[in-house]
């Protein structure tokens, strides 16, 4: 832990954003998680819409750094070819 004031604010921002980045990672599993199931089950059509939630999540969290770009790509790519089978 710091010493001097900007330090020591430097340390609560980024107690924050972690919290906020976990919480994030978190939901991107749970909604990948329940897509993945969508997909098992059959139900292209619902799977398909919430595909394009999924996909934007994604995007979203990669344009906020909080995942890098090519795993959000990666992750949709790999959604999209189970979901075209």
């Amino acid at each position: 832990m710091g010493n001097n004031p900007s330090a020591l604010k430097r340390a609560r921002q980024n107690l924050k954003r972690n919290l906020r980045n976990v919480s994030v990672k978190s939901e991107l599993k749970t909604i990948e998680k329940r897509c993945m199931n969508l997909i098992r089950e059959g139900k292209k059509e619902e799977a398909l819409e919430f595909f394009k939630f999924v996909s934007k999540k994604l995007d979203t969290a990669a344009r906020k750094r909080i995942i890098h770009r090519n795993k959000a790509a990666r992750k949709k790519s790999n959604l999209s070819i189970l979901l075209l089978r």
